[in-house]
């Protein structure tokens, strides 16, 4: 400083110069400090995918570079509060000594801080609260400002006062103030944008007359009076956020619902798995599809893409966005109604117990069965019914009657347990409070929990947990509770063998298995390898496409979040486009974005199972080479005798029985019963013991401790088996 700068102000100044902390940050700490108000979801090659406001106090967005801000701006904020800014040390000595003149005299004056002081306020946030204006907070500020422009330059002193620098309400910085009031970056604010920016410093929240006032005196100051036409209304309206633009085109906003599961703190820059280009096109694809059905009262659609191997979630589509009367609703996590898509399940459990072969003959013909208070009488989609039709037939066509008698040979309770194992942890109820409708999807289920299912056929019946972050180490879990429960976090685990798992894939990716119902060209017609599922729930309500190729999983589903009908959509016409093309875009491969084609070719044939010619006599099915697990097969298919249903219905898989102490026990005697009539020879056995025939008249004798029910045919071989548990209870108070 030269000697006559030096005033009582100075010599104050210097008195405070000791009680000013030696550690001054430097301009990378204080931008590494910067906070956005803001959270960013990446894809998984660091592109932006989606921007989430976390802190609702302010609203700051990411630090702008210089060369990154409008010159206009940067002129416009010199000219308006520090004209010297160029030529001082971080005082403006001249300024000061007017102010302090005025002020003595008790006249009106203007502040002197320049940019530097006012920067130091901004970084010296304990000053900030204890107040500035007084004398002592200016010198504060005049010291810090002197040791500023010591360490730092000219240009960090204005880029770190643009960023920091509230202007309007809530609008810190210079980026979240351009983005908002005027609709675009700060490198593109004009002359008039940038006066109005500039205006608004010295009075944040002043009323836009005075505004309007104070930029138009700032335009005349730099020789474009010009602007001030019209400023008026221009001002109001971006003064009220007429100007902001609604698609931001910061991320284009790809993926809303797993950006508010995964993002939880501002700053946030989050990498995931998701590919932008995949989630993009899969967005597009459900809008396209989604507005052609508008008439048939369809708004809301999902859709989840899994790599096979890795579990990694490539695109997350919650809903349809504008289309949609309940946007904020994610429909990958919403628990719907399954349909038809459990139908695989069933009978993957069915081959693995080997109650069937894909070549069994099963009755499609009129069933109705005792559910307890009432009558379960199902009904197949179209209404009529084929006969005896093989499982293969049965399973690809989606008949409804053989997938119950299917459930009535394994019953529910086993299969619901199959399901938990599955996947499906939303099943809390037992299997009996489901009854035979479960075969059909009476369940709620999530599409998350439907992909990862499928996925676990894909990969030979093995399931392992889905992750939504790359990484080896542990991958933070978007949501654990309801649609997502045990998706992330469960233990890998084998759902179904190797062997049930091919033959179920077999068949889903049999086009003339499914032609009788769904014809040779439809949207599950891929020219490469893949295995799908429709299904309906029931009043059209849940619309449902799964399926696998050998690399990919993609699950879709089309409905209302409302759950009111869909108008006349099936599984071919309501999710299954989508899902034909997106599956389609993942294996055509694109040249010009370096996505190169990926084949699907059948999966490898597992150890234990087998090829066998087979025909049916009579001759209902075409002859054909069909696949077996070893120790199943046969060369001539028969259609089984009523007895083939016969599975034990009581007591169910896990039941525990309580005797009552004050019962004599010939009366608490246990029913065992079957879900149809016994064949000749049957056999009921508890405990490797032959204890009666199986005639559905035997009453047995509880004895407390677990139990292995058996249900044998005349050559011995086991038909059924559950496992159960009679426990004694203790005698009432008296």
């Amino acid at each position: 400083m030269k000697a006559e700068q030096f005033s009582l102000f100075g010599g104050l100044l210097l008195l405070a110069l000791p009680l000013t902390a030696l550690a001054l940050p430097g301009f990378a700490e204080v931008k590494a400090s910067y906070v956005s108000s803001e959270a960013s979801l990446l894809d998984r090659n660091g592109r932006p995918l989606h921007i989430l406001r976390l802190d609702k106090t302010v609203r700051r967005l990411e630090w702008t570079p210089l060369n990154e801000i409008s010159p206009a701006l940067v002129r416009a904020v010199i000219v308006s509060e520090d004209k010297r800014f160029m030529e001082h040390d971080g005082v403006d000595w001249q300024a000061a000594g007017k102010a302090a003149w005025s002020n003595f005299w008790g006249g009106k004056t203007r502040g002197a801080s320049t940019l530097t002081m006012q920067l130091a306020g901004l970084i010296d946030e304990e000053g900030q609260r204890r107040g500035r204006r007084n004398i002592f907070g200016k010198i504060s500020q005049s010291t810090v400002a002197l040791r500023l422009e010591s360490f730092w330059s000219k240009r960090q002193i204005v880029e770190a006062y643009l960023n920091l620098v509230s202007f309007r309400g809530e609008l810190v910085g210079v980026g979240a103030m351009s983005r908002q009031l005027f609709g675009k970056w700060p490198q593109g604010l004009d002359e008039r944008e940038s006066a109005l920016a500039a205006a608004l410093l010295r009075s944040p929240n002043a009323a836009p007359a005075l505004v309007v006032k104070r930029a138009c005196n700032l335009l005349k100051e730099i020789n474009r009076a010009s602007e001030c036409e019209g400023l008026e209304g221009f001002a109001g309206q971006a003064l009220s956020g007429g100007l902001r633009q609604n698609d931001d085109a910061r991320g284009a906003q790809l993926a809303p619902h797993l950006a508010r599961k995964l993002l939880a703190q501002p700053g946030q820059q989050l990498r995931s798995t998701l590919d932008a280009d995949l989630q993009r096109f899969a967005s597009s694809a459900l809008r396209r599809h989604l507005a052609a059905l508008r008439l048939q009262n369809v708004e809301d659609g999902a859709v989840l893409v899994i790599d096979n191997g890795s579990g990694e979630i490539l695109a997350w589509v919650g809903s349809s966005g504008d289309l949609s009367g309940a946007a904020e609703v994610d429909g990958v996590t919403a628990l719907r109604q399954a349909g038809s898509t459990l139908k695989p399940f069933l009978y993957a459990l069915a081959f693995e117990r080997r109650s069937l072969t894909p070549a069994s003959l099963i009755e499609d013909a009129p069933l109705t069965l005792d559910a307890g208070n009432a009558v379960y009488a199902p009904q197949n989609y179209e209404a009529n019914y084929k006969g005896w039709v093989s499982a293969r037939m049965a399973l690809a066509g989606s008949l409804n009657v053989p997938a119950v008698k299917t459930l009535v040979r394994l019953g529910p309770e086993r299969f619901q347990q199959r399901l938990k194992e599955s996947g499906f942890a939303s099943l809390k109820e037992s299997g009996d409070w489901y009854g035979y409708s479960l075969a059909l999807g009476s369940a709620d289920i999530s599409l998350l929990m439907l992909a990862n299912a499928y996925r676990s056929l894909a990969n030979g019946g093995q399931w392992t947990a889905l992750r939504a972050t790359p990484g080896k180490a542990a991958s933070p879990a978007p949501c654990q509770r309801d649609g997502c429960a045990g998706v992330f976090d469960g233990k890998a685990r084998t759902a179904y063998s190797a062997g049930s798992a091919y033959l179920v894939s077999n068949i889903l990716a049999d086009r003339s298995a499914r032609a009788a119902t769904f014809g040779l060209e439809s949207w599950l017609a891929t020219p490469y390898w893949a295995a799908a599922k429709t299904g309906t729930s029931k009043d059209m309500r849940d619309n449902w496409c799964a399926g696998y190729s050998r690399r990919y999983t993609v699950a879709v589903w089309v409905g209302n979040a409302s759950g009111s009908a869909m108008h006349d959509v099936s599984g071919v016409s309501g999710a299954a486009p989508v899902w034909r093309e997106v599956m389609d875009w993942l294996h055509r491969g694109d040249a010009s974005h370096g996505r190169a084609r990926i084949a699907s070719r059948p999966p490898p044939v597992p150890p234990g199972i087998i090829s066998q010619p087979i025909r049916f006599d009579p001759a209902r099915e075409p002859a054909r080479d069909e696949w077996f697990i070893a120790g199943t097969q046969t060369s001539v298919v028969r259609a089984a005798s009523s007895s083939a249903l016969a599975r034990i219905s009581y007591p169910a898989e896990g039941s525990i029985i309580a005797l009552d102490p004050d019962i004599p026990p010939q009366r608490q005697r246990v029913p065992l019963r079957l879900s149809a009539p016994a064949g000749a020879g049957w056999n009921w056995r508890i405990d490797s013991k032959t204890v009666a025939r199986a005639d559905g008249k035997t009453l047995w004798l509880p004895q407390p401790g677990k139990h292995k029910l058996t249900l044998e045919n005349s050559q011995g071989e086991v038909l059924d088996d559950v496992a159960f548990e009679v426990r004694a209870m203790k005698g009432k108070a008296r």
